[in-house]
């Protein structure tokens, strides 16, 4: 980015960070951490992991051939280890030891002799990326790898390798007790004190260990857990991971018969509906703020962990979120600001998009976040133009920290990229959202200010759906004032999901919409002609898949606004067909 006209909130974020930093480190001075920590002495029991498995990686692995993130390595007979990552992704899981799940799932000596030689290689040899290693939320994975997995890791080990399992897991609480203490940023540290309860609450001899983190869990939770359910980070993705993490906590306490904290409680019991908002029909998350790829098997477990079978929120104001339904039709839209700074790592420019869909068929979508891909291409999914939402010219809603400008801009920025990573230093401040019902029609409107400074235009999208689910009116309004605005360029774009066939027709009035069920859409606007470009959908599970987009261009001090509509045809359709069309949708 520039930071000609943001260059002082540069500066004030990093001063901000710097104390925030600071003060994490006089708070747990203060609180007696450094008091010390003992060794667990045994291991009373082991959590349960509710993340799927699949032994037949447990071959993989044993072969030397390690998948993850999209990038592999084959090694040969050498130690995992001993290469360097080829992503920051691919290194994450392997330090983070999730993997060992698969091995349990095996259920054979060989999977078991495996997982304690690995183990051990790792914290007995020089080898290994340590830096990444040691990153606050690896060394948390880590951590709740080692303890869940323990009966796999110490079925038929002798004393000797068990008191060094035992140090193993001494020395991870210590060290991320010393993370803690050095004010690692909010996320990081939610994980650390997770890590800190799962430890202190499986082993013996870790009970201050315990009371300590247990205390920073309820003030982290309290902190990033909204009252509506979702984290404070808006993405999708983070709720259901720290989900899988919470809800064996929860079973924890009540285990040692220890007081369950009641932020714990709240936070387990908000994030359940919470994830409900997201899903469609065919089971996927809406593609906001970093939700990538939805591994379909995990979410349906954790579901079923959902006591009362709540049902989806529909107005989270909190996290910025709202839900409209008809019939067989959704729309869930992004009507918030940019999350915090520190935990904006992941957070896209797409205020105002939204993603739609019938039955179990999406129509439009976001673009998602790739589960693997450069940075190039991770930084271009976060931008306005990868959400079906509008932009004025390319630039986005949002600008994002990078090492550009001048010698003291690029230095701070570097800092920052290096503690917290590309994080939104910028966006829209002033977000408004209103929803009503008059005559069964639900309508939704919202406004964001994210132009407003640079170009002199605030962006106003308001929905409508009809009763039914039959049809979806949409307007886009810009408003504005001064030179700026006169001469820019909107552009309304709306991401096709994948398998979405699209031919204009009428000279671009009309851009007929095939399902790959079948069904069919007309999309219209008025007074601007659509077009149909190429597009990209970045989250699909077996990697990026093209598609298509509609696209509106328009001059907002000629044309301040535009009407288009999503409407179900009654029939199916097929384009060029001549025979008499197929039995009625609706």
């Amino acid at each position: 980015m520039d930071f000609g006209p943001d260059r002082w909130r540069l500066y004030r974020l990093a001063f901000r960070e710097a104390g925030r930093s600071m003060r994490g480190a006089a708070v747990w001075t203060s609180s007696k951490v450094l008091s010390g920590t003992p060794m667990p002495t045994r291991l009373l029991f082991a959590p349960q992991d509710l993340r799927t498995a699949d032994p037949t990686i447990a071959t993989d692995i044993y072969s030397g051939f390690f998948a993850f993130a999209g990038r592999a390595i084959t090694t040969g007979g050498r130690s995992p280890f001993a290469f360097a990552p080829p992503s920051r992704a691919w290194g994450e899981a392997l330090y983070g030891f999730g993997w060992l799940r698969h091995l349990r799932a095996a259920g054979t000596a060989l999977a078991q002799a495996n997982a304690r030689s690995l183990v051990d290689e790792f914290v007995t040899s020089r080898l290994g990326d340590k830096r990444l290693a040691c990153d606050t939320q690896v060394t948390a994975r880590r951590l709740m790898s080692l303890v869940s997995q323990s009966p796999l890791i110490l079925e038929g080990a002798d004393h000797a390798f068990y008191q060094r399992f035992l140090r193993i897991i001494g020395q991870h609480v210590r060290e991320l007790e010393r993370h803690v203490r050095s004010g690692v940023p909010p996320f990081s540290q939610l994980m650390a004190a997770i890590a800190l309860c799962y430890a202190g609450l499986c082993c013996e001899g870790l009970e201050r260990t315990t009371r300590r983190a247990s205390r920073y869990l309820a003030r982290e939770l309290d902190r990033q857990i909204l009252p509506d359910g979702g984290h404070a980070s808006r993405n999708p993705r983070i709720t259901v991971d720290l989900l899988f993490d919470l809800l064996p906590l929860r079973q924890m306490f009540a285990s040692r018969e220890i007081d369950t904290p009641e932020a714990l409680l709240r936070a387990v019991d908000r994030m359940l509906p919470m994830v409900r908002l997201f899903r469609h029909g065919d089971g996927t998350l809406s593609h906001f703020n970093g939700m990538g790829v939805t591994a379909a098997d995990h979410l349906a477990t954790l579901l079923t962990y959902d006591d009362m079978r709540s049902q989806p929120i529909h107005h989270a104001p909190h996290s910025g979120y709202e839900r409209v339904e008809a019939g067989r039709t959704l729309l869930v839209a992004d009507v918030g600001a940019p999350p915090p700074v520190a935990l904006s790592t992941e957070a896209g420019a797409g205020c105002l998009s939204f993603e739609f869909s019938s039955g179990m068929q999406r129509i439009v979508v976001n673009c998602g976040m790739p589960r693997i891909a450069g940075d190039a291409i991770i930084q271009a999914s976060r931008s306005t133009a990868a959400h079906s939402t509008a932009s004025i010219g390319d630039a986005s809603s949002c600008q994002m920290v990078s090492d550009k400008g001048g010698l003291a801009e690029r230095r701070i920025a570097g800092w920052l990229l290096r503690r917290l990573g590309p994080v939104i230093v910028s966006g829209p401040e002033q977000v408004t959202a209103e929803r009503s019902e008059r005559e069964h029609v639900q309508s939704l409107s919202a406004s964001h200010d994210g132009y407003q400074a640079r170009f002199g235009l605030t962006h106003e999208r308001r929905w409508h759906l009809s009763p039914k689910g039959d049809s979806l009116d949409g307007e886009d309004i810009f408003w504005g004032e001064g030179a700026s605005a006169a001469s820019r360029e909107a552009i309304i774009r709306f991401h096709l999901a994948p398998g979405v066939r699209a031919s204009r027709a009428q000279n671009g009035r009309v851009v007929m919409l095939v399902l790959p069920n079948r069904e069919a859409w007309q999309f219209s606007a008025d007074p601007i002609e659509a077009r149909v470009e190429d597009s990209v959908f970045l989250a699909a599970p077996d990697g990026m898949r093209r598609t298509e987009q509609i696209v509106l261009t328009l001059r907002p001090s000629e044309t301040p606004s535009v009407r288009w509509r999503f409407e179900r045809m009654a029939r199916t359709y097929t384009p060029g067909q001549t025979q008499e069309p197929g039995p009625e949708l609706l």
